[in-house]
This record gives C-alpha cells, structure tokens and sequence, in this order.
C-alpha cells in the first residue's frame, strides 16, 4: 500500500508588510488591528487600514481601507519625547473615544465634551477647527479606561501623551494620527472592544522589523 502524504495545514494569514517583532506585539488576544504605516521615517503621510481576524486562531483580513492619513510632522520616533513632533512608532491598545460631536455609534466608551473643540492653524495654515470632532485615544503613555482628555502620564509628562487617532485637518501633526472625518466615523462604529483592538504605526521600514 503505498504511503499516504499529509498535507500540512496552511499558516493563517498574517498581516502584510508586518515583521516578527512586530507581529509578537500584537497581543494574541486582538482581533482588531488599525495599521498605519509611513513612506519612510520622516515623512508625515502614512497610510492606514483595518484588519480583523474570526477568532483567535484565525488569521488576519484586510476589513477597511486603505485611507489616506497623516502623522507626526517630522515623521516617527521609536522613542517618543514630548515636543519632536514625531509619532511613536509600536503596538497599542485602543480602549476610549470621545469627540466634541455626539456618540456616532461608538462601541468603545465615549465621552462628549465641549473641551475637545479645537481652534488655530496647522504647520502649513490650515485650520485645525474640528480636528477633534470624533477621537480615539491611542494607548501610549496614558491610562486605558479614561476620556481621552485625562492628562496622567505613568511614563512622565517627557515623553509627551495624547496620542490620538483624529479627524484629519489637512496637514501633519502634533504627533496624532488623523483620518478623513468619514474614516474616523467608521472606525468608531467598527472598532469593539470585546475584540480587544489595537494600534500598529509607524514607517515601513519599522513595522518590517
């Protein structure tokens, strides 16, 4: 009789342009993923998409996007400190929203707050008005389960904070990652925290590592 070959079972599917290092930060807990990723370190153009994933052994599927994003103004940082308007560069978990506007439909908490209206002008003039309409809090250097408007810092005020997914304005920033008004609204509709979601930005070249 001859021997019977077994097939061995195909890999789920991993996230695309994604290194080891970069993988082994996504908790295996997540099955939500926001992927931002730059040209190149300094550029303050990025690139954002939603992947998700059916159950934890399953593997990762491009679920929205590509958008087009900006980030910090000279690019990415893997060591962020406050006032180099770069964006940290790693993983992240994505636990609170809020925005001037009311709940879109947020499964995430979300706090309504006149103090996230916005006024001035952007780095090239552009106003900043209604930059913060609809905000995802990124959990860098802050305390998940609080509005995005707490000011603690476990990191010390140093390393800067208030890390935000944003409505874009046009223009780099501060060291947020913004979105088209229209994105944003998706997001917070799509993102659920049951699904534990999470963050992964930064330049290409990082993300690869």
């Amino acid at each position: 009789m001859p021997a019977v070959k077994h097939t061995a079972a195909p890999r789920p599917a991993e996230i695309p342009g994604l290194g080891p290092r970069t993988r082994a930060a996504i908790p295996a807990t997540a099955r939500q993923a926001v992927v931002v990723s730059g040209k190149d370190r300094d550029s303050n153009r990025s690139t954002a998409l939603l992947y998700a994933r059916d159950g934890l052994a399953g593997g990762w599927r491009a679920a929205a996007g590509p958008w087009p994003a900006h980030n910090g103004l000279e690019g990415w940082t893997d060591h962020h400190v406050a006032g180099d308007l770069r964006s940290p560069v790693g993983v992240y978990t994505l636990s609170d929203a809020g925005g001037r506007l009311p709940d879109p439909g947020a499964l995430l908490p979300y706090d309504e707050h006149p103090r996230f209206a916005m006024s001035g002008e952007g780095f090239f003039g552009e106003s900043l008005e209604g930059s913060f309409d609809y905000v995802i809090a990124i959990d860098y250097n802050r305390t998940p389960g609080v509005t995005p408007l707490d000011r603690k810092r476990p990191l010390g005020a140093g390393r800067g904070g208030g890390i935000w997914l944003h409505v874009d304005h046009g223009g780099p920033t501060q060291g947020c990652v913004s979105l088209p008004e229209a994105r944003m609204k998706d997001l917070l509709r799509a993102l659920d925290p049951a699904k534990e979601p999470v963050i992964v930005m930064g330049d290409a070249q990082a993300l690869r590592r």
